[in-house]
């Protein structure tokens, strides 16, 4: 498959058939997706690969309040998880939400679940002391992450980047018998998709891209 197809075409995938992924082929998707880059090339990531159902059930329980929050605030008309305000809805109207299954059915059904951690002792988080929520250690992990997708995608396999659990960091490396210093920076349930993904629709490049200035003339 061309790289212009891969790219057009890796959508989140919920939705997974019987058939197994390998371990030689989950192999070969990382062997792939190793090659990207992280801040000063530290490679801080580590992957724990799981197929084993009482971990799996454990991590849709750790998911389970992250959606709560996520659907209570959409909801609401909110943004859901957003640093900026915090949550209109009470935390008993939260608790009351149902959880999709669409949220936590991947983690079942995938044939494996690739819990993506991250050393934070080797992050250049070079924002960390802005009076914001920290983002810029992201770009020495999802890089990693998105060629996971893309690797899977080109051996027709598919997943979808789930952060909810990162809500419960503490008990998720306490389940994986992860140290402390690592942080929980996505949950990657990968399969055969059911449905093939075609070309995606995104905005175009002059919608958010601007010349100079955040308020530049658009990038035709």
């Amino acid at each position: 498959m061309e790289l212009a197809e891969v790219i057009r075409t890796t959508a989140a995938i919920r939705e997974f058939t019987d058939d197994p992924l390998p371990d030689d082929v989950l192999a070969r998707i990382l062997d792939l997706a190793r090659f990207a880059p992280s801040g000063g090339n530290r490679q801080g990531v580590r992957i724990v690969a799981v197929r084993e159902g009482t971990t799996r059930e454990r991590l849709v329980d750790l998911t389970a309040p992250g959606v709560r929050r996520y659907m209570a605030q959409r909801k609401a008309g909110e943004g859901p998880w957003n640093p900026l305000t915090p949550p209109g809805p009470s935390a008993e109207e939260i608790a009351a939400t149902a959880v999709p299954d669409s949220f936590v059915e991947p983690l079942r059904q995938a044939p494996v679940v690739l819990v993506v951690l991250v050393d934070q002792g080797v992050l250049a988080s070079t924002d960390q002391h802005l009076d914001r929520v920290g983002l810029v250690g992201g770009a020495s992990v999802y890089p990693l992450v998105w060629n996971i997708l893309l690797a899977a995608r080109a051996e027709g396999y598919g997943g979808v980047i789930t952060t909810m659990a990162a809500a419960q960091e503490p008990a998720v490396l306490e389940l994986l018998g992860a140290p402390p210093q690592y942080a929980v920076a996505a949950v990657v349930p990968l399969g055969r998709p059911v449905h093939q993904p075609t070309r995606l629709t995104r905005r175009a490049v002059a919608d958010f891209v601007t010349r100079e200035r955040f308020d530049g003339a658009p990038l035709a």
